[in-house]
């Protein structure tokens, strides 16, 4: 650790896609989401997280008096599922504001609250009293007939009490919380820095080579005229993929891959060392060792050998595809390809061997349409509606709020929060933020809230928010998440929505990502901005004809990233970051900048530690249960709402393999994953990572 119809009134309306079924409600919504954003203030941040921990006391006052004798699930295990329960809701009501409010002050503050409930919650999984409750209760006959998620958490409770070192001694507990309260600190900091972050470069009119209008219309200009490009995707990534001007190419992505350096580097090595510490306290071998116990992986020797394994098979894809910009674009390059180039050099190919210019292809994207048809879409393979909330109290005036419903039943089912443009201070990437955990609480549904948060090109007085494909790509990966946190039938909070193993979490969304490369689903929503043409067929052609183009690039990236981050928390003593960074990014084609610190700006280091590599593990299974709408009808609604019963709703009631297992009626392969990486490599089965 992400949708809504674009405002109106910035653009022409263009006609929706057939099928999309919305309906408006004036005022509040009469199932309430959380809260009024509007009145949200630090002083109500602060008092409400305060109250909270009063009340997370009372119930905990109540579980500890229950005596051992009387001990059930729902006197000691279901207050544990309560709290859980308070402290996401707190978090989605109040701390949140940390990553989207327009207020400075409020963020500031919101985020002092996240730290400081994370250290309660942190300070909470080491009480003795609350553990002797739980091991008493786990004795007892009730306990051990307990079934399906009750079973599943009980057992999970007590495995986080053994990897906290509950059964080692009372001084290697207190060196681990205090350990676990530094981190949190330490991933605070982190992302502090990055949030806070503002950099990037100057622009002379004279060196706008290549740059389109439309992009350069969207920039600020500095006081002596020039454009300025920030290190913020919507501007950094175009840029690359369109400026002729080598030099300034180069000149961004030093400062990009310096964002955060020097403090992130020591806060990051710290960081490395305290987990190493606690690993070893702990008797794991390493952090990495620690954090893959409880994972599909298990261990990282397991990850290692996949990675290795997919190194070696796209290795051969790389080197041609370095080979082709090469022997095409940079002849007279005594350098070859330049990491600063590649992003250029795959412009320039899709254009002239695949009849593909991104910007052309950014004006079928307009973001109210992709939205228009996404909705569209997984209403109808999921069987929902989805209802527009008006008048809503948003902390932006950006955000919208849906509700979803069941369009068989219309049972009402969740909210989600939509805000999608950059603004200052806000959380710089994509994501899906659960603000209301799903689960059973006295007997009825809590109903869950959910928020997509993404960074897309805002609307103007005379253009819609166009979006890249890669940017549909991602749009439609952080709407999976969205669905999968809302359309939650666990009954617990630990195993709600998306809270299944990390390094399966992303699978879900990895699956809905296909739909964006098929025709049939591009032809619903993709018209050209000014004209509603649709988009040309022989462009369409192209896209899809280059969707493995410098595969081997992307990919390799992509197992260099999480090499890192297993290099960095695996054996050995204190770990240099710069010198592995320098080590082992050949592992992607080129060597590292020189001058650069990109690990200091590697967010995923911080909370993804030692999980990196979970992307490339989850697609395995993502691309494989798409398999099942390959050849059952890609908008088959009865394969979506078998998806929807076994994947969505399960959650982390099950284990990843057994959820997948499930849902296609086998034993999951890699065959697919292999296929999508543009590779003829004979399959095997995941087991065989």
């Amino acid at each position: 650790m992400s949708v809504s119809l674009p405002i109106r009134r910035f653009f022409l309306v263009l006609p929706v896609a057939a099928g999309v079924v919305f309906a408006s409600i004036a005022g509040a919504s009469t199932t309430a989401p959380l809260i009024d954003y509007t009145t949200v203030t630090s002083a109500m941040i602060e008092a409400e997280c305060e109250a909270a921990m009063a009340k997370s006391e009372a119930i905990l006052d109540e579980l500890i008096a229950v005596p051992d004798g009387k001990r059930t699930f729902d006197n000691t295990l279901m207050p544990i599922n309560q709290l859980a329960d308070l402290m996401g809701q707190t978090f989605g009501k109040y701390c949140f504001q940390g990553y989207v409010a327009q207020d400075e002050a409020v963020r500031e503050v919101a985020r002092a609250q996240e730290e400081l409930l994370d250290k309660y919650q942190v300070d909470l999984s080491f009480r003795e009293d609350l553990y002797a409750a739980i091991l008493s209760y786990s004795k007892t006959a009730e306990a051990q007939s307990l079934t399906g998620e009750r079973a599943r958490l009980l057992e999970f409770t007590l495995r986080d009490y053994r990897r906290n070192g509950f059964g080692r001694g009372a001084d290697t507990r207190a060196e681990v919380q205090e350990l676990r309260n530094r981190l949190v600190e330490l991933s605070s900091e982190f992302q502090q820095e990055l949030a806070d972050w503002k950099d990037g470069i100057e622009v002379p009119a004279d060196r706008t080579q290549g740059l389109s209008e439309t992009f350069l219309s969207g920039l600020e200009k500095t006081e002596n005229g020039n454009y300025w490009v920030s290190l913020d995707y919507p501007e950094l990534v175009p840029f690359l993929d369109m400026s002729e001007d080598g030099e300034l190419r180069k000149a961004i992505s030093i400062k990009s891959w310096n964002e955060g350096y020097p403090k992130n580097v020591e806060r990051l090595e710290t960081a490395i060392a305290l987990r190493d510490r606690m690993a070893k306290l702990l008797g794991y071998e390493s952090w990495a060792h620690y954090r893959m116990e409880p994972r599909m992986a298990q261990n990282p020797e397991r990850a290692q050998a996949f990675l290795a394994d997919l190194r070696a098979k796209i290795q051969p894809k790389l080197d041609a595809d370095i080979a082709a910009m090469r022997e095409s674009y940079a002849q007279n390059d005594a350098d070859g390809v330049n990491y600063w180039d590649w992003r250029y050099y795959n412009s320039l190919q899709m254009r002239n061997e695949y009849n593909v210019d991104q910007s052309k292809v950014s004006e079928y994207f307009p973001l109210q349409n992709v939205l228009e048809g996404m909705f569209d879409i997984t209403q109808e393979m999921f069987g929902l509606r989805y209802v527009e909330v008006k008048g809503a109290q948003v902390w932006h005036p950006d955000v919208q709020l849906f509700e979803i419903h069941d369009s068989a039943t219309g049972e009402f089912i969740g909210h989600f929060y939509t805000d999608l443009f950059p603004r200052e201070g806000k959380f710089g990437h994509a994501a899906a933020f659960p603000l209301r955990p799903g689960g059973i609480h006295n007997g009825k549904r809590q109903t869950p809230v959910s928020a997509i948060v993404a960074n897309f090109t805002k609307p103007t007085s005379d253009r819609p928010s166009l979006l890249s494909h890669d940017e549909v790509e991602t749009l439609f990966h952080e709407y999976g998440h969205i669905l999968h946190q809302t359309l939650t039938r666990a009954e617990l909070r630990r195993f709600a929505g998306s809270s299944t193993e990390q390094d399966f979490v992303e699978a879900p969304s990895q699956n809905l990502e296909h739909w964006i490369w098929e025709p049939e689903v591009l032809n619903r929503f993709a018209v050209h901005y000014q004209t509603g043409e649709k988009f040309p067929e022989e462009m369409l052609a192209g896209l899809i004809a280059a969707k493995h183009l410098n595969s081997g690039i992307r990919n390799l990236r992509q197992v260099y990233y999480a090499s890192l981050d297993l290099a960095c928390h695996g054996p050995g003593e204190k770990k240099d970051t710069t010198q592995l960074v320098r080590e082992l990014h050949p592992i992607c084609g080129f060597p590292a900048l020189e001058g650069t610190h990109m690990q200091a700006g590697f967010g995923h280091l911080f909370g993804y530690d030692a999980a990196y590599y979970g992307y490339l593990w989850s697609k395995v299974y993502g691309d494989d249960m798409y398999t099942a709408f390959e050849e059952g009808g890609i908008l088959n609604p009865e394969v979506g709402m078998r998806y929807r019963q076994e994947i969505y709703e399960k959650g982390g009631s099950l284990d990843g393999m057994d959820l997948v297992r499930n849902f296609l009626g086998r034993e999951p392969n890699n065959r697919a994953f292999l296929r999508d990486l543009g590779l003829e490599v004979d399959a095997a089965p995941i087991g065989s990572h």
